[in-house]
């Protein structure tokens, strides 16, 4: 083979080196941009939980600057280990001479008590590895994150005060337990009116006005204080039901009392 052939040969393999080697820096780029965006994409991820974190902590009175962060942990300081001890001279000393690979300070000694090579447990020390398979981790995490604040975002949507039933059902059951309270009240003050005859017409007119006016207010105030859910949104915009629990108050109350005044007519 002549010393042209020769150089084209070797030519030839460093053109295809080189193409080589532009088509790997080519895909490490395009990985390292990958990675990049999935960080940045994780990076607004993690800013919108803070964001809904804080909605929460607002909703329940509770803001996220008042939550205090978790203190590190410092490493207690225990015994020597018992190769330090029994390598231990007359003197004190540990008796290492160049060349024995004892010295080195903190980073020579990992794992030994007191010696600090490692951090502290509450900040997580770095780890070598993948970082596409350390980035698949963290959005798993936000992820899972993402699910818990799902349920604590149901959970401040759902009023205090039977959760499960709805709305609707929910204000006929308050302003029919008010309206219910009152007429045993007004049971009460029947029963104890010395006259019937004087005190009746002030007994009627309490039960038909009244009575279902101060149970329509009681249903109004237990709706608006344990029916409505923390955060807005829902059930908290179909209201009190302010119509249908006024028609309840002034049907019941009254009702309650005819029965009571045809059973007390009876009785006596």
């Amino acid at each position: 083979m002549s010393e042209f052939d020769e150089y084209a040969a070797l030519l030839r393999e460093l053109s295809t080196r080189q193409r080589g080697g532009e088509r790997e820096i080519a895909a490490e780029a395009e990985r390292r941009r990958g990675l990049q965006a999935g960080v940045d994409k994780l990076g607004q991820r993690l800013a919108a939980q803070g964001q809904h974190l804080d909605r929460l902590g607002q909703a329940i009175g509770v803001p996220m600057t008042s939550v205090p962060a978790e203190a590190p942990v410092a490493v207690a300081a225990g015994p020597a280990a018992p190769e330090a001890v029994a390598s231990a001279g007359p003197g004190g000393g540990t008796g290492a001479g160049p060349g024995d690979g004892a010295t080195g300070g903190a980073a020579a000694a990992p794992g030994q008590a007191g010696v600090g090579a490692y951090p502290s447990p509450g900040v997580p020390a770095p780890r070598a590895g993948d970082p596409a398979a350390e980035l698949a981790a963290a959005e798993r995490l936000a992820g899972e994150a993402d699910g818990y604040g799902q349920q604590a975002d149901a959970l401040a949507r759902t009023p205090v005060l039977l959760p499960t039933w709805s709305a609707q059902a929910r204000a006929v059951a308050v302003y029919g337990g008010c309206a219910l309270v009152g007429s045993l009240l007004m049971l009460v003050a029947l029963v104890g009116s010395p006259v019937p005859v004087a005190g009746l017409d002030l007994v009627a007119a309490l039960s038909c006005a009244g009575v279902p006016l101060l149970s329509f207010v009681a249903g109004q105030v237990v709706l608006a204080r344990w029916g409505r859910p923390a955060l807005a949104g829902g059930e908290a915009t179909t209201g009190r039901y302010v119509p249908l629990g006024f028609v309840i108050c002034a049907l019941v109350s009254p009702s309650l009392f005819c029965v009571y005044l045809l059973l007390f007519r009876l009785l006596r």
